[in-house]
C-alpha cells in the first residue's frame, strides 16, 4: 500500500470538512440576523409559501331567489260531465281548436229523455189540477158572499187550491231540471281554447268530478312556485323575474310576479307564488320545467370576492344555560402584505350568490387578496406571489403585458442567491462530491 498518498487523501478530507462546517456556521449567522429563509437560528427553516393573489375589486352583486316550477297555460279548464251515464260519441280530440259552446262528446240520453216526457205530462195534469181548483175556489167565495156556503166549505176550497198552485210549481221545477240533465248529455266547451288533454273514450261510464277533457288558453303562460318562508316574505307583486329552461345556460324568457298566496301550506310549510309570463323565449311551452330567478336586492360597488378565497373557521360552543351544543362559524381571508407577508383579515359577508360573496367588512378595494394557498397560511407567514402565468382560451397566458409588436414581455424570475464559496472550497467540496451529482461517488484509485 503507498501510505504517502493515503495521507494525502486524508489531509484532503479534514480540510473539505473544516471548510464545510466553517461556511454552515457563517451562513447560519446571516440567516437568523435577517429572518430569511437558510439554515441556524432556533427555529431552522423558515417556512415559505407560494400563493396566487388579485386585486379586491367592486362589483354589481344581487340577492337573488331561484326556484323552478311547471309552465301552465293561465286559462286551464277541466271538463268534467254533470251527469252518470256511457259515452257514445267524441267529437273533439287531443290538439284540436274548440270554441265555446263546441260539443265534444255525446252521452247516451235515451233514459233522460223518457224521464223529460214523464215530467211534461205530470205538469200538464198539475195545470189542470190547478185550473179546476182555481175556478171552484172563486165560486166558493161568490157563494160565501151571499150566504150560501159555510166557511169551512169556503177554507176547504181555498186549501185545495192552494195545493193545486204548489203542485202546478213542483211540476215545473221537475220539469226544468229533467230538461236540464237531458243537456248535460251533451259534453260542450264552457272557453275557446285548445284541448290539451282528453281522459275518456266512446264506451266509458263517466260522472261528475271525473275529468274528461283539459282545454287551455294558449295565449298566456304561468307558472306556479312553492317557495319557503324566508324567500316567500321577501317577494312582492310586480317583482321582474328571470325564466330559462332546465338545464339551459341563458335566461330567455321574462315574467313577472302577479299573485302571491296570503298563507302558507300547512303541510309543507311552503307558499304559493305565481308568475305570469310576459315575454316567452323559445321552447318554452305548457308542461316544461323552467328554473325562475328573482332579484331581491341589487348592489352596486360592493366588495365582491370569489368563495374559494376564504378560510372557515367552525368552532364548537358549549351553552351551559340550556346545555346545547351549536357550531360557531367564521370566515377571514388573507392579504399580501408587500409581497412578502400573508395577514389575516376577519371578513363580515353579505349577499351570496353562487360562488361571489359580498364582504361588508375586512377589505378594501385594491388589496392583494391571496386566492389560492391560503388555506395554509397564519397571520404573519412568509409568502412568495406565483409568478407563473394562467394559461386562458387559445392557449394565450394571461396577466402578461404585451409590447407594442404583440409578444409578452419578459416575466422577471426571483432569483435565490447561493452561498460564495473560494475557489479553494469549490475544489474541496468537488472532491468530496467525487463528479458533483452528490451521489458520494468519490474518487477511484488505481494501484
Amino acid at each position: 500500500m503507498n501510505f504517502p498518498n493515503f495521507s494525502t487523501y486524508l489531509l484532503v478530507a479534514l480540510a473539505s470538512l473544516t471548510l464545510t462546517f466553517t461556511w454552515s456556521c457563517s451562513r447560519g449567522g446571516d440567516s437568523g440576523s435577517s429572518g430569511g429563509t437558510g439554515f441556524g437560528g432556533p427555529g431552522g427553516f423558515v417556512r415559505t409559501t407560494t400563493v396566487e393573489s388579485r386585486p379586491v375589486q367592486q362589483a354589481e352583486i344581487s340577492d337573488q331567489i331561484r326556484a323552478f316550477g311547471s309552465v301552465r297555460a293561465q286559462d286551464n279548464v277541466r271538463i268534467t260531465p254533470q251527469v252518470n251515464m256511457d259515452i257514445i260519441a267524441i267529437r273533439a280530440d287531443l290538439g284540436d281548436t274548440v270554441r265555446a259552446g263546441q260539443t265534444l262528446a255525446l252521452l247516451r240520453d235515451e233514459p233522460f229523455a223518457e224521464t223529460v216526457r214523464r215530467d211534461e205530462l205530470q205538469l200538464e195534469q198539475a195545470m189542470s189540477a190547478m185550473q179546476r181548483d182555481s175556478v171552484n175556489f172563486t165560486r166558493q167565495q161568490e157563494l160565501f158572499r151571499l150566504s150560501l156556503v159555510s166557511q169551512a166549505e169556503l177554507d176547504a176550497a181555498q186549501t185545495t187550491f192552494l195545493t193545486s198552485r204548489a203542485n202546478l210549481q213542483s211540476a215545473r221545477a221537475t220539469l226544468s231540471q229533467s230538461r236540464q240533465n237531458l243537456s248535460y248529455t251533451r259534453i260542450t266547451s264552457p272557453v275557446n281554447g285548445v284541448v290539451t288533454r282528453r281522459l275518456a273514450s266512446p264506451g266509458d261510464v263517466v260522472g261528475p268530478g271525473q275529468t274528461v277533457f283539459e282545454i287551455s288558453n294558449l295565449a298566456g303562460y304561468e307558472i306556479t312556485l312553492n317557495l319557503p318562508l324566508r324567500s316567500w316574505a321577501q317577494v312582492q307583486i310586480g317583482q321582474p323575474v328571470d325564466i330559462r329552461l332546465s338545464g339551459a345556460e341563458i335566461f330567455n324568457s321574462r315574467g313577472t310576479i302577479t299573485r302571491i298566496s296570503p298563507e302558507l301550506d300547512p303541510v309543507t310549510g311552503l307558499g304559493e307564488v305565481v308568475v305570469s309570463v310576459i315575454n316567452r323565449g323559445q321552447g318554452m311551452f305548457p308542461g316544461v320545467l323552467v328554473e325562475n330567478r328573482i332579484n331581491v336586492e341589487i348592489k352596486t360597488d360592493a366588495v365582491v370576492i370569489p368563495r374559494s378565497a376564504m378560510v372557515e373557521n367552525v368552532s364548537t360552543v358549549i351553552d351551559p344555560e340550556s346545555n346545547t351544543i351549536r357550531l360557531s362559524r367564521t370566515f377571514a381571508a388573507f392579504v399580501a402584505q408587500g409581497d412578502t407577508i400573508a395577514v389575516r383579515r376577519d371578513l363580515e359577508l353579505g349577499i351570496q350568490q353562487g360562488d361571489r360573496i359580498e364582504v361588508v367588512s375586512g377589505l378594501n378595494p385594491g388589496e392583494s387578496l391571496i386566492i389560492t394557498g391560503q388555506t395554509a397560511l397564519e397571520d404573519g407567514s412568509r409568502i412568495r406571489i406565483s409568478g407563473a402565468p394562467r394559461f386562458g382560451p387559445g392557449g394565450r397566458p394571461q396577466g402578461i403585458e404585451q409590447s407594442e409588436n404583440g409578444q409578452p414581455t419578459t416575466v422577471q424570475n426571483t432569483q435565490i442567491e447561493q452561498p460564495q464559496t473560494s475557489p479553494a472550497a469549490a475544489d474541496t467540496v468537488s472532491a468530496r462530491r467525487g463528479d458533483g451529482s452528490g451521489m458520494g461517488q468519490g474518487t477511484r484509485r488505481t494501484n
